[in-house]
């Protein structure tokens, strides 16, 4: 049996595996990281409830109190700037249900198929989001180039009356250079006299 089972893992090639195992892939109640099973750490608080954490880190910073959504490596924080999608139907399928069905081998092999295509359908759309995210912020300096351009057009009123303060400015400055030259040159005709004091002598 052994020996069948190693002949016909060999002729089948690497590309097609013969199964696909599909498990439950928790997320880090404070990163909200993947967490596989076998790993990560579980926290269960006095009502029960269950925390997992992908590693010593994420559980070092829940027990300092500490909010995911002021820590800038975790995914609340990213959500929080923009820079992750919030709002999308794709999301949606990711919450627990607590709701009790009954088994169908139909319905497992439909949901297991539906599993690989949101996922396709999730990460193209993370990859459009992220394009558009980073065309934006590449041209926010053009877009702040026309908004200021603009300005410029509709207040053309304001260059007249700048113009013209400015070359008034520029008269006052030249009267005052002239008057200060004027002074100079008062004060270097002027020839200093020689002064003689006058003492009287009381004996």
């Amino acid at each position: 049996m052994a020996r069948g089972l190693w002949r016909w893992r060999a002729s089948s090639s690497p590309s097609t595996p013969p199964f696909s195992v599909k498990m439950r892939i928790n997320h880090c109640f404070f990163c909200s990281s993947p967490v596989y099973p076998g790993n990560g750490i579980m926290f269960v608080r006095n009502d029960a409830k269950q925390l997992i954490f992908c590693k010593s880190k994420c559980h070092k910073n829940f027990k300092m109190k500490r909010n995911p959504r002021k820590v800038r490596w975790t995914k609340a924080f990213r959500k929080a700037a923009g820079k992750e999608m919030t709002v999308d139907s794709t999301l949606e399928f990711e919450k627990r249900r607590n709701v009790p069905v009954r088994y169908s081998r139909e319905l497992m092999a439909n949901t297991l198929k539906a599993m690989s295509r949101i996922a396709e359908i999730r990460a193209r759309r993370e990859a459009a989001f992220y394009r558009a995210r980073m065309l934006k912020a590449k041209g926010g300096a053009s877009v702040r180039k026309e908004r200021d351009v603009l300005l410029v057009h509709k207040n053309r009123h304001l260059q007249k009356a700048l113009g013209a303060e400015r070359e008034r400015n520029a008269k006052e400055g030249e009267k005052r250079e002239k008057i200060k030259v004027e002074n100079r040159r008062r004060k270097s005709a002027l020839v200093a006299g020689e002064g003689m004091s006058m003492s009287m002598d009381t004996a």
